[in-house]
């Protein structure tokens, strides 16, 4: 059983030393542990300290995002073999001793998605505001994705090799919220482990701001939402059209055959608009979810397409035959001394 932990990174040269320290070097049940970071196009020195700390692998990039990022990881932890991968993040906020804990129910065989839960009501470095933001977002979520999401914003979580073939990431701002409706959309079993945090080393990058932290969010969860549940969201926004043309539909035949008066035809116009517009929001609704019956095949072809290429990739091939000569105790496992010019990809 092969973990790698991967660790997105952005101009993490302060911390990203220290981060790496405090990561297990052995975990009961597993039999090896791989590093792996995503400079997601760092300007600072944050490639020299993973040389100089040991990184079994680096991935380059040019500056994408931490979504993008984290796509790139999880690719690149497949391809080297990885049975469990756990996503942690760079600053050092999550307790690096609670892995262990964090992909004992995955090696149970009791969830394929386990999630960091921080205790974000009770977080003394969160503001008040935050703190709320933070369990209204985790139960719009919940709601959303049919889970029991106490955290919803965690990055600390782990995931089995057959979630990590079908997490498929379309947001450029955050992997987090999306993969949890994705898992309750796919029913794939997800579990919550309390975890312990560290005091911040710096601000955070995603959230600059309140409103943007929130039309960020809200767009991510409507995005997702809409591509999983599509007659769901379009059939709720028809019947509410339905309902109000219906409205003043009723008040123009209130008047019009109880008190036998004419006019108020703005009240029949306005029903006529309301209720063909919702009728067409449902008939929208039925051929978005046929296009959703597309989407779960092109997503199955592309979990089979994706098993195809890690398994005939030159990156697999090689690891194959370096744990081949490993085996034989020809060679060392990890060259330290590798020049900082030549990464593993």
């Amino acid at each position: 059983m092969k973990l790698i932990i991967q660790i997105p990174c952005y101009n993490e040269s302060n911390v990203l030393a220290g981060t790496i320290a405090n990561l297990p070097r052995a975990i009961s049940g597993i039999d090896k542990i791989e590093y792996l970071i995503v400079d997601d196009g760092s300007t600072d020195n944050t490639l020299q300290v993973a040389h100089q700390a040991g990184v079994h692998h680096i991935i380059q990039q040019y500056h994408q995002g931490l979504a993008a990022a984290f796509t790139t990881g999880l690719d690149a932890c497949l391809k080297h073999g990885a049975d469990i991968i756990v996503n942690t993040d760079a600053d050092n906020q999550y307790n690096s001793e609670d892995i262990e804990r964090l992909v004992e129910p995955i090696l149970a065989g009791r969830a394929q998605l386990v999630i960091g839960d921080r205790g974000v009501a009770t977080l003394q470095y969160f503001t008040p505001l935050k703190r709320l933001l933070q369990r209204l977002g985790s139960w719009v979520i919940g709601r959303v994705s049919g889970l029991h999401t106490p955290d919803a914003t965690s990055g600390f979580r782990a995931l089995s090799r057959q979630t990590a073939l079908r997490t498929l990431v379309l947001s450029e701002y955050s992997y987090t919220l999306e993969t949890l409706i994705q898992a309750g959309a796919h029913g794939l079993p997800v579990e919550y482990i309390a975890i312990r945090t560290n005091p911040p080393t710096r601000s955070s990058r995603l959230m600059r701001s309140i409103p943007h932290f929130l039309s960020q969010s809200s767009t991510t969860i409507i995005r997702a939402y809409t591509m999983y549940r599509p007659l769901r969201v379009f059939t709720i926004l028809g019947m509410l059209l339905i309902l109000a043309g219906m409205v003043p539909g009723i008040r123009f035949l209130y008047f019009y055959i109880i008190k036998g008066t004419a006019g108020h035809i703005q009240s029949l116009i306005l029903s006529a608009i309301l209720l063909i517009v919702g009728f067409q929001v449902l008939l929208i609704g039925l051929v978005a979810d046929l296009v959703g019956f597309n989407r779960k095949i092109l997503e199955e072809v592309l979990y089979r397409l994706r098993r195809v290429e890690i398994v005939i990739s030159p990156e697999n091939s090689k690891e194959a035959k370096r744990q081949a000569i490993i085996q034989k105790g020809v060679i060392q496992e990890y060259d330290h001394t590798r020049p900082p010019s030549e990464p593993t990809i």
